[in-house]
């Protein structure tokens, strides 16, 4: 196999429309070929995502070129001291030479340079080849987690009220998160906040969960699967190819398939570094 001469640099913001259509073909090319539907709806979507990735100054960026042509991209996202990977994508017309392993190095190298308490990601679970590469790169699976998408549940849990979190809210969540993961997500939890995606559930008059987004990038924390539910419930849309729950936590992934939500398909979380098994409940977005 003859390698192409990769080069490695920054991302900026002009690297968006490049970035978005191989990242619109990457994941449609992956996803179709298993027979599932692909992440991003079109070239546009993907093209909007890295614009915002691109532009924040909490995600590190990194761009692979090939005779001066953008063929791929990876993101780590800095905002806490676990970072989170991805989306990760290489041009499917250049797949087989390096570009993925390459990428992922770079991420990890970052990571370490900076240092992370540990580093995440969530791993499509079809998708054998990206398991090895992970695998081999020092990722440990930690355990399987269901894509759910359908209709809003529109439904109340007496006693438990839903509403959108604000910056009073913060300190309450971040002690929420750090007693279900071991560390807190602030920034994240108030750039959502600031982007009025992020809802709070209260119990007996305490914040007792907390959702960024029911959404692919979003995360959630609570004391218990009833405040778990109770956010997905109130939720009036999941965003992306829909809001992620581990799929060993039984009552809360039955119950979704009880409320006419559909299993869109598996992915695996993998981490690196520190790891807490969580104490609570909880659903990772698609970075971790």
């Amino acid at each position: 196999m003859v390698r192409m001469s990769i080069v490695l640099r920054r991302g900026t913001p002009a690297d968006a429309a490049p970035c978005g259509a191989i990242c619109y073909e990457a994941f449609k090319s992956v996803c179709t070929a298993h027979h599932f539907p692909p992440d991003f709806p079109s070239p546009d979507a993907a093209s909007g995502l890295m614009s915002m990735l691109l532009s924040h100054p909490g995600f590190y960026s990194v761009v692979a070129e090939a005779d001066g042509r953008i063929v791929g991209s990876n993101f780590l996202d800095e905002r806490a001291c676990i970072a989170g990977v991805g989306p990760i994508t290489v041009d499917p017309t250049g797949q087989n030479h390096g570009v993925g392993g390459r990428l992922m190095q770079d991420v990890l190298d970052r990571a370490a340079e900076r240092r992370a308490a540990g580093v995440r990601l969530l791993q499509a679970g079809f998708h054998n080849r990206s398991l090895c590469l992970y695998t081999k790169l020092g990722f440990h699976t930690r355990e399987p987690v269901s894509i759910l998408q359908g209709k809003p549940v529109g439904r109340k849990f007496a006693g438990y009220e839903v509403r959108r979190a604000t910056a009073g809210d913060v300190a309450a969540c971040n002690r929420l998160c750090r007693q279900v993961h071991g560390f807190d997500r602030n920034a994240e939890l108030r750039d959502a906040i600031a982007e009025g995606t992020a809802s709070v559930v209260e119990h007996l008059g305490q914040v007792v969960g907390y959702t960024t987004a029911v959404a692919f990038v979003g995360h959630s924390v609570a004391e218990t699967n009833r405040g778990l539910m109770a956010l997905i419930a109130a939720s009036p849309e999941f965003g992306g190819p829909g809001f992620l729950v581990p799929t060993r936590n039984h009552e809360v992934f039955s119950w979704c398939l009880g409320m006419g939500l559909k299993l869109v398909y598996q992915m695996t979380l993998m981490t690196t570094g520190l790891y807490n098994e969580p104490e609570g409940a909880y659903m990772p977005s698609v970075l971790y």
